[in-house]
């Protein structure tokens, strides 16, 4: 207790410098919880629109359809919907057939990607359809509706409840060509997909293609994304039911998505490090300083029978102390910055105009914090680790000290 007093008080002998050591341990830890909580926060928003409109929390594929997008590698789903729907954890399963083919109007004609959907299921789960109105809806997965993006619309020079082409491959070689009408149009902010997306029915697609009961993927949507660990062996054992078949996670099946935010996430790493490193000579400044300042103190304590051991221990105290009151006011901070980016969030749309893409999803542009707890508390004792650790080569100068080397120092 003596030892703990004594170092306090030694912390506060130079306020100026204590305080301007403390506040920058403190806005450290601030800023690193701040920064990983709104990250993670961003990443989850993202990663949730983009297994919606994409491929799902997992999917299932016919093997080798990943690699090379081959039309013919396809599967038919049996009772693979309603087994994965049952499972608990799991929100939507939208069975999708992607046939690429060519629109044709009566001015222009341009290469396209149709997938066929389930509308009632789709909507549901889907960003581009759950805003519609029932009147911009496919109306049946055998109908001739079609919805398209807006760019693809603009180069085909047609509008919407007008007539167009959709000309694809027969499975039994030949082409095959159906009449779709414009339902509705589809603005998603991504040029590839604004250029040649049209959604139909999956029984028109099928009819056109020949694939009838045929799906290309199955993508499963979860109601929690942490779920995906409980959810996944159970899918993958029902997915056994049939050969050739195989789930996957959305890193895999989505990996533009994936390796955006782990390069990102990278990216940050380096930053998180540089502010340690501005933490680590913080603290070893001022110990360093306070140490060099009682250096005759020092000398007295040693010739009054004091050991060098006890000098170090007292250092080291010193830096504890300075790095648990630091670690307090960062995770104060550090909380309030949070719940202000979780309860309100910034306004990208303030900064930045048009539409936010970001590895080949569009996201929300209200960023958003999540609270990662456990992670706060890790970086707090990190830091009060990387403190003490930083008052080892003061604590050690000072225990090198000898009584008369003390006392002649001014």
């Amino acid at each position: 207790m003596d030892a703990l007093r004594l170092a306090w008080r030694n912390l506060w002998r130079n306020r100026r410098r204590t305080l301007i050591t403390l506040s920058a341990i403190a806005f450290s830890i601030m800023l690193l919880q701040m920064s990983h909580n709104l990250s993670f926060g961003v990443y989850e928003q993202m990663v949730d629109s983009g297994v919606r409109a994409g491929a799902g929390h997992m999917a299932i594929y016919r093997n080798g359809y990943l690699n090379s997008r081959d039309e013919n590698l396809d599967f038919d789903t049996g009772t693979l919907v309603e087994q994965i729907e049952a499972l608990e954890g799991v929100s939507q399963v939208l069975p999708r057939l992607y046939i690429p083919g060519l629109a044709q109007s009566s001015r222009e004609s341009r290469g396209i990607l149709l997938i066929g959907v389930d509308p009632d299921r789709e909507r549901q789960a889907n960003p581009f359809l759950r805003n519609m109105v029932d009147t911009d809806m496919l109306r049946g997965s055998s109908s001739r509706d079609a919805i398209i993006g807006w760019r693809l619309m603009d180069e085909l020079q047609i509008k919407p409840g007008q007539k167009f082409v959709v000309t694809a491959q027969h499975t039994d070689g030949t082409l095959h060509a159906e009449l779709l009408r414009v339902r509705s149009v589809v603005k998603s902010g991504i040029k590839d997909i604004d250029s040649s997306l049209i959604m139909v029915g999956r029984d028109r697609a099928a009819l056109l293609s020949g694939q009838i009961g045929k799906v290309h993927e199955l993508a499963i949507i979860l109601q929690k994304a942490k779920l995906d660990r409980q959810v996944f062996p159970a899918v993958a054992a029902i997915a056994k039911q049939q050969p050739n078949i195989r789930t996957v996670g959305w890193e895999e099946a989505m990996p533009n998505l994936a390796n955006a935010i782990k390069l990102d996430y990278t990216s940050s790493k380096f930053v998180f490090l540089i502010i340690l490193a501005i933490v680590t000579i913080g603290v070893v400044n001022t110990l360093l300083m306070s140490v060099m300042e009682r250096m005759r103190e020092f000398g007295v304590i040693l010739a009054l029978g004091s050991t060098p051991m006890k000098l170090r221990g007292i250092i080291l105290v010193e830096a504890g102390l300075l790095g648990i009151s630091a670690a307090a006011l960062g995770c104060l901070f550090g909380s309030l910055a949070t719940w202000y980016l979780w309860a309100v969030g910034i306004n990208l749309e303030t900064f930045i105009s048009g539409t936010l893409e970001f590895g080949g999803v569009v996201f929300d542009p209200v960023m958003r914090a999540i609270w990662d707890i456990n992670w706060m508390i890790k970086i707090a004792l990190y830091v009060i680790g990387l403190t003490l650790l930083a008052g080892l080569y003061p604590a050690i100068k000072a225990g090198r000290i000898t009584p008369v080397e003390a006392m002649r120092h001014h």
